[in-house]
């Protein structure tokens, strides 16, 4: 076998005889190095890094157990595997041995068919492992990159069917997006401040950011006339416009039942639903009042309130950001959450810049 594609091994024994001993036993097999003293292993592995160390117990100055220790505190080194070698035979070394990390003990006079073959099994079990590691590690990575092809589909097809209802007024373009930067602000603001977090945390952030934005998709089953009215809409039609939240939730819930990946679609109906109440309880569908609506639809009032202020509407012409956060900041209490009111007063600015972007 070539010495390059051998195993290094290091042997440390203070006695000599079983040091040559040792070496006559492996040479044949591995890259062997005799090692006289715990100090001397220690500087040899500064310069290489073995596949396995076989240990002896009873050494002058640092006995193996010290020397184990050592090696397992020690990041560079820990992750060697030790036999120890001994002539003691009694239950308790062999105990504190393997409690301080060794793999196995080979007691003394070795048979070297048994070093042999205790060597083999373990260096096999540690490469099988490591190969079952990296196995373990790069399926993660599938996992992981699969993960994000879904996700990245999903947002596709949230995105296409957000469009589709925006198309249909090309003067509220971007509605969508911008209502999607607004909640992302203001949930980042939450979790600096560790509020809410019974129902926000950094892993379901992504999640009510990508459902946030079908919350208008009911819109596509009401008529282009009254979508498009450029004056005041009349009671009838307003009663009609309302009814977009009861769209929006059914055809979530029609698509739920036909995929297996529910999560997204379940917030998605929440801001369907509940982005038209208000704090006071005097919003629709349900008149729903304070916390009794859910954080989903809480978040989404301001951002779709806010936006509808600053954009151009058939019916309007936008007002400046800081107008319109005076609007938001005057329905404190009333329209809206005052605790997320308070938020959007710190974060104000970044909404400006959003809604400054889009011109």
């Amino acid at each position: 076998m070539n010495n390059k594609s051998r195993k290094k091994i290091f042997f440390v024994d203070d006695n000599l005889t079983c040091l040559a001993a040792g070496r006559t036993m492996l040479k044949d097999y591995y890259e062997v190095y005799p090692i006289p003293s715990a100090t001397k292993l220690f500087k040899a592995l500064e310069r290489v890094s073995p596949a396995l160390i076989l240990l002896d117990v009873m050494m002058p100055e640092m006995d193996g157990f010290t020397t184990l220790a050592v090696l397992k505190g020690d990041k560079r080194w820990r992750d060697i595997p030790v036999i120890f070698l001994t002539s003691r035979t009694d239950e308790n070394s062999e105990v504190k041995g393997l409690s301080l990390g060794a793999i196995d003990y080979v007691t003394k006079p070795m048979s070297a068919q048994l070093l042999l073959s205790r060597i083999a099994n373990h260096l096999l079990m540690i490469e099988q492992r490591r190969e079952l590691e990296n196995y373990t590690y790069n399926l993660e990575l599938m996992v992981e990159l699969k993960t994000d092809q879904v996700v990245n589909l999903q947002d596709a097809i949230l995105n296409t069917m957000a469009e589709i209802v925006e198309f249909r007024d090309n003067l509220t373009g971007g509605h969508v997006s911008r209502t999607q930067k607004y909640i992302e602000v203001l949930i980042d603001q939450m979790l600096e401040e560790k509020i809410g977090l019974s129902a926000i945390s950094h892993r379901t952030k992504k999640l009510l950011i990508q459902s946030a934005q079908l919350h208008d998709v009911g819109k596509i089953a009401i008529s282009d006339a009254i979508l498009n009215k450029p004056g005041p809409l009349t009671e009838d039609e307003f009663e009609i416009i309302k009814t977009h939240v009861q769209h929006g939730v059914e055809a979530i819930e029609s698509i739920k039942k036909k995929t297996n990946e529910k999560t997204f679609l379940t917030h998605a109906a929440i801001f369907a639903g509940a982005h038209h109440e208000k704090w006071d309880g005097s919003g629709y569908p349900n008149n729903l009042k304070g916390e009794q609506i859910p954080i989903q639809g809480r978040l989404m009032a301001i951002a779709d309130v806010y936006d509808a202020l600053i954009s151009t509407r058939p019916y309007k012409q936008p007002l400046p950001p800081s107008q319109a956060s005076q609007i938001i900041v005057a329905g404190r209490g009333t329209h809206f959450d005052p605790q997320l009111v308070d938020i959007f007063i710190k974060i104000a600015h970044k909404f400006e810049k959003i809604a400054l972007d889009k011109q």
